[in-house]
């Protein structure tokens, strides 16, 4: 087993620069508190990890599968309501409300995929815009419950510390991106998700004519989606110790877009870096006194998206992939740029 892994990782990520230097990233991640263990600092990289789940649930559904959601917040804004409710309510701790939280998102995932299956395009779009808006009223009209615009605070934290936060966050982050990578791999030879998504992604009706069951297979995109947005949701409640309409808002449904547009679309890894890249400079901007960037941070990503793509619209992360990686025209195989042959079947690179 070590042997195969040894060798998958010497033939299949050592000769690809992008994979190294997202390994290089992670394990970056992963001693930041041994360099610098500041609140603030972590506080950011934490909710940053969540971000990132959230925007990866967002492309999965949108970019993979074609289900263009423009109310991804609601997946996130039920499950943390979820949890605030509850720890309030019932005094429940960490180890039980984000299970129970995810599984709310998933049902709703289930709930609202019902109605947009037989809707496609902007109509598919506009649907799904709705729904957070049907359940921010719900959350306005029940104000004795659910605290209205004022939310619900006292959440519990994850952990005792704020490493110990950023360290679950992050290897839940990890993991959670690891799966939907292989969930979304075309070229796998174990999962055919990846596949299938593709394909009604391309052409809907030619993939039921060719033997695909589109429907079931669209609302599995939708209940992963609706997983992985719930589980950064019931983190982030317990992280920030508080829930508010904003997690319900479309502000924050756009966040997940312009995180994905700016790394790059149908692409795992462009979300990752567009969250890290533009929440972290971001934040750490306006904690360094420049109060119009930490006040006007959708302003200023919506300008940064717009020239992204007008300059790069593939997204910044496959541009990048692009400029250091070169395809094999035979084998299909991702080699370093400054190759002449393949290193598979020696096919010439130039």
């Amino acid at each position: 087993m070590l042997r195969r892994l040894f060798k998958d990782f010497r033939f299949g990520v050592l000769p690809v620069p992008g994979r190294i230097i997202a390994i290089v990233f992670f394990i970056v991640l992963f001693i930041i508190p041994l360099i610098n263990d500041s609140k603030y600092t972590l506080f950011v990289l934490t909710t940053s990890s969540l971000l990132v789940i959230f925007a990866v649930s967002w492309d999965l559904l949108s970019g993979y599968s074609g289900q263009v959601n423009f109310g991804h917040a609601l997946f996130f804004g039920v499950s943390a309501y979820t949890v605030a409710l509850l720890h309030k309510y019932f005094d429940l701790q960490p180890w039980a409300t984000i299970p129970i939280g995810t599984l709310v998102a998933v049902g709703i995932g289930v709930v609202t995929c019902i109605p947009a299956l037989r809707l496609r395009g902007p109509y598919l779009s506009l649907l799904t815009m709705a729904f957070p808006l049907m359940l921010l009223g719900l959350v306005m009209a029940f104000k004795d419950w659910t605290g209205g615009e004022f939310g619900i605070p006292g959440i519990p934290p994850l952990a005792g510390s704020h490493v110990g936060e950023y360290y679950i966050c992050l290897i839940v982050m990890t993991v959670s991106v690891l799966i939907m990578w292989k969930l979304t791999d075309a070229g796998s030879k174990y999962i055919r998700t990846g596949l299938i998504f593709h394909a009604i992604r391309e052409d809907e009706i030619a993939a039921r004519a060719s033997g695909i069951n589109t429907i079931n297979y669209k609302i599995l995109a939708f209940v992963i989606g609706g997983f992985f947005a719930g589980l950064a949701g019931a983190l982030y409640a317990h992280v920030l110790g508080t829930v508010s309409i904003s997690y319900l808002s479309m502000t924050m449904s756009f966040r997940a877009i312009i995180y994905v547009v700016f790394g790059g679309i149908v692409s795992i890894y462009g979300p990752v870096v567009g969250v890290y890249t533009l929440q972290t400079l971001l934040q750490f901007a306006g904690q360094a006194g420049q109060n119009f960037l930490g006040q006007n941070q959708i302003l200023i990503m919506s300008v940064i998206v717009i020239l992204v793509l007008i300059f790069m619209p593939e997204g910044v992360a496959v541009w990048i992939r692009d400029k250091i990686e070169r395809e094999c025209p035979r084998c299909k195989l991702a080699n370093a740029a400054w190759r002449k042959e393949c290193r598979a079947c020696s096919a010439s690179l130039r």
